[in-house]
């Protein structure tokens, strides 16, 4: 193992971690008020998320990386049981036993996607098999640009119905990145023969313009929920948090850009 191995572990688990985090003030915030076990676990994975994420900051990049596989393994549990929790809330939804609470069972099973990619990713970094380059564009890209349609669709439902431009432009995304989600699919089921470099790079090109455009829509809607300009009932931290979501796509692009053709990396900060 590397300075690599170490340096990949915690961006990983410092961008993650508060993403899990997030997710348990979330769903929290979504259940009804007699939900007391439900709000006291979403309370305990927010604690368990909050302390790897306050540990994964006091390791750096000469941290030894035998301490930093350790580390993995230990929230790579934690991941299991918030991706357990996850997936309880959203049987106990679509059985129809908690009427009234306001989270979106796609919201839901969202989340546990996430925890799912997270748990895998730390595998597959302890074990030293991370994807080829080809494999790594397509499988990435398939499952961000289903998180940002998604993304698009929670905004669409969440804005007041009186936010009219926005809710159509929110709508209009989540066509736009249903539609690249198709075309990620096909170009996966083309495989390996559509692992070219010509095909893969056009993939990345097109793809980054879109989230893009979505990413600046995010920026805006966020900065307008903070300034409390328009109607919805979305929480400023989600606001943010699919913000950063949109963020991290695009560093991963460039990042595959850069590695598939040369071309540098435009780098990105994160608020």
């Amino acid at each position: 193992m590397s300075n690599g191995f170490v340096v990949r572990s915690l961006d990983e688990i410092r961008f993650w971690s508060r993403i899990m985090k997030e997710h348990s003030l979330f769903l929290r915030l979504g259940f009804r008020c007699e939900d007391t076990q439900l709000i006291n676990e979403a309370n305990h994975f927010y604690s368990t998320f909050e302390a790897i994420e306050s540990r994964a900051h006091a390791f750096d990049a000469a941290t030894d990386p035998q301490t930093i596989q350790r580390f993995n393994v230990e929230v790579h549990t934690a991941v299991s049981h918030i991706w357990g929790f996850k997936r309880k809330v959203l049987g106990l939804i679509l059985q129809c036993q908690l009427p009234g609470q306001n989270n979106f069972p796609l919201l839901v099973d969202h989340t546990s996607r996430e925890a799912f990619y997270f748990r895998n990713r730390l595998e597959q970094l302890n074990a030293g098999n991370l994807d080829p380059l080809p494999d790594a564009i397509i499988n990435e890209n398939v499952f961000f640009l289903r998180i940002m349609a998604d993304h698009a669709k929670f905004i669409g439902h969440l804005l007041d119905p009186s936010e009219r431009k926005l809710v159509d432009q929110a709508r209009n995304f989540s066509d736009e990145f249903d539609q690249l989600l198709f075309q990620a699919r096909d170009l996966d089921s083309m495989r390996p023969q559509s692992q070219t470099v010509p095909l893969l790079d056009q993939f990345l090109d097109e793809n980054r313009v879109s989230v893009k455009s979505l990413r600046d829509f995010k920026k805006t809607a966020r900065d307008l929920i903070e300034a409390c300009r328009i109607k919805s009932i979305i929480h400023p931290l989600l606001a943010d948090h699919v913000y950063r979501e949109a963020e991290r796509f695009l560093l991963i692009i460039d990042m595959f850009e850069n590695t598939l053709t040369g071309t540098p990396v435009q780098h990105i900060h994160f608020d």
